[in-house]
């Protein structure tokens, strides 16, 4: 028991938690801070949300040249540069008084977060691992994000609180560069496979090209960007608004979410509660059950669960009951979908490969994130960008049936 204790929690595995833990409580923090800085400015939803639009972009642009770059210079100098950009850009952005500048400068944070992010810290997580262990790794190493989520949006409202938004991102760009403690644990020792290393990085790219279970998991993944960065940025605004009234003498009050916006920053909150079980779960049902299957049963439950809230009226009941049937599948498709790049494609490129298959989910992420903002801006509701957010939902379910979960002969060039 003890060995096995040991094979799995590794240095490695601690400092990947560690990054993307902190990583994520800022990250997911930004939805927060969507009416304090419009309000600051009066600038319309839209033009921060095009910012929070921006930033996912430029992650999503960043992860496959940050994965590439661990790859061939090592994940320290990678996640290096990530932080400081981070860093920068948090920093910057709490001298910007324009929507352009604020914009402009998102880029900096977006590359920031693929430095820090997913895409570097689980191929790395994923490569230490032993073949018995690495789904249950890498969803230790996802399910870290969910706990960075779980404190991440309050801590920012409580901040807010006490001292303006400005300060705040101060304090962020402080705490991201702490994730520079845990660089010495980062070490992996796992030699590369006889054709992981005859094969380039080339190479490999062509094969993933011409197979059309690649493409299918780039598409699937489109709709996993589009909910959670939606949610993300525009969830705590859609419940201030929209959600009925909370009775002052009923138990919510008497745990201190007295008013909706505080509500909105606990759903995001108890999001993050909920998804460490269900990314646990799958990293354990992806040891034992086909992946493609458990990646369309999650999409499933995620446009379910969404097309009920926004049908039935929104109460403070239902904000909370969605944040634990959404969060129970919130990051689950994450160490399924790289698990599953890592199993036909082996590890030695996961980080491009899994970079490039992310940039689908990031450009869902910019296109929920921004129709959230203009789509308000117009209807003054996020009713019409919601129902989007449900079809393509049941596309991503559909998507992943035909894919094979057989390694493609390797091309040769």
């Amino acid at each position: 028991m003890n060995h096995t204790r040991a094979s799995l929690v590794t240095p490695v595995l601690i400092a990947g938690c560690g990054i993307i833990m902190i990583n994520f409580a800022i990250r997911a923090s930004f939805g927060v801070f969507q009416i304090p800085i419009a309000q600051d400015y009066g600038w319309l939803r839209s033009e921060f949300s095009m910012a929070i639009a921006i930033q996912n972009l430029a992650w999503g642009i960043g992860q496959p040249i940050f994965g590439a770059l661990a790859e061939r210079l090592g994940e320290r100098l990678a996640i290096t540069l990530g932080a400081g950009m981070y860093a920068a850009g948090l920093l910057l952005s709490s001298f910007a008084t324009t929507p352009e500048a604020h914009q402009m400068l998102e880029v900096l944070v977006g590359f920031g977060i693929a430095g820090t992010g997913f895409g570097v810290i689980l191929a790395v997580v994923g490569r230490a691992a032993s073949d018995a262990h690495r789904s249950m790794s890498l969803a230790i190493a996802t399910a870290a994000g969910s706990a960075g989520q779980v404190f991440g949006a309050p801590l920012a409202q409580w901040l807010l609180g006490m001292m303006p938004w400005q300060s705040v991102f101060v304090i962020f760009a402080i705490a991201i560069l702490c994730t520079l403690a845990f660089l010495p644990m980062l070490r992996t020792g796992r030699p590369a496979t006889k054709s992981e290393l005859e094969e380039t990085l080339g190479q490999i790219l062509i094969r993933a090209g011409r197979d059309p279970s690649f493409t299918l998991i780039f598409l699937g993944f489109f709709s996993c960007g589009y909910q959670l960065a939606f949610v993300t940025a525009h969830f705590p605004a859609l419940v201030t608004e929209m959600c009925g009234a909370i009775d002052p003498s009923g138990t919510l009050a008497s745990l201190g979410i007295s008013t909706t916006a505080t509500l909105g920053a606990v759903a995001i909150s108890l999001i993050g509660v909920a998804n460490i079980a269900g990314t646990l779960l799958a990293g354990y049902l992806g040891n034992h059950f086909p992946k493609k299957y458990l990646l369309a049963g999650i999409y499933t439950g995620r446009t379910i669960a969404a097309a009920l809230f926004i049908s039935l009226p929104i109460t403070p009941i239902s904000v909370l009951v969605f944040s634990v049937a959404m969060g129970a599948m919130w990051l689950a498709t994450v160490p399924l979908t790289s698990g599953l790049i890592a199993h036909i494609y082996g590890l030695r490129y996961m980080g491009t490969l899994y970079g490039i298959v992310f940039f689908s989910h990031q450009l869902g992420s910019f296109l929920g994130v921004w129709l959230g903002g203009r789509l308000y801006d117009i209807y003054g509701d996020y009713t019409m960008v919601w129902w989007i957010g449900v079809g393509v939902g049941a596309f991503s379910a559909i998507v992943h049936l035909p894919v094979r979960e057989n390694r493609p002969a390797p091309v040769a060039v």
